[in-house]
């Protein structure tokens, strides 16, 4: 079943890039499967195509690819910037001042014998 789940993943679009992972490392859609046994216009417009028109047409994909990964590389960026605008909203600014109680994650250098009942936070007097 990992064909078939790696094969839905690289050719769905996605909303990071706004194009599918197939086109951006091959320059082209991907011909599924079912449209080899049902064939779609694309499909069909391709298979009418005399050897050298579609070599011509593919040399055109091939050409414009970097242009097409320049595209979702903006996509990505803008993307980038709505998810931190978005994180940025929800994101209340906190200070603290000397004395005040603060809880402080323990990182466990040294193993703990209590294993998983260890203590995670700390009460810190911001004494430091």
């Amino acid at each position: 079943m990992l064909p078939f789940a790696l094969l839905a993943y690289r050719t769905s679009v996605r909303s990071s890039t706004g194009v599918t992972p197939y086109s951006l490392v091959y320059g082209m859609e991907t011909v599924l499967p079912v449209e080899v046994e049902i064939p779609s216009m694309r499909f069909l417009a391709e298979s009418k195509l005399k050897e050298a028109e579609w070599v011509k047409q593919r040399y055109e994909q091939l050409n414009l690819i970097d242009e097409k990964r320049l595209t979702a590389l903006c996509h990505g960026q803008c993307y980038q910037q709505r998810m931190a605008r978005a994180f940025n909203k929800k994101v209340r600014p906190c200070e603290f001042s000397l004395g005040d109680l603060v809880l402080r994650k323990v990182l466990h250098i040294a193993l703990d014998s209590r294993g998983k009942f260890a203590y995670k936070y700390d009460c810190d007097l911001g004494k430091n």
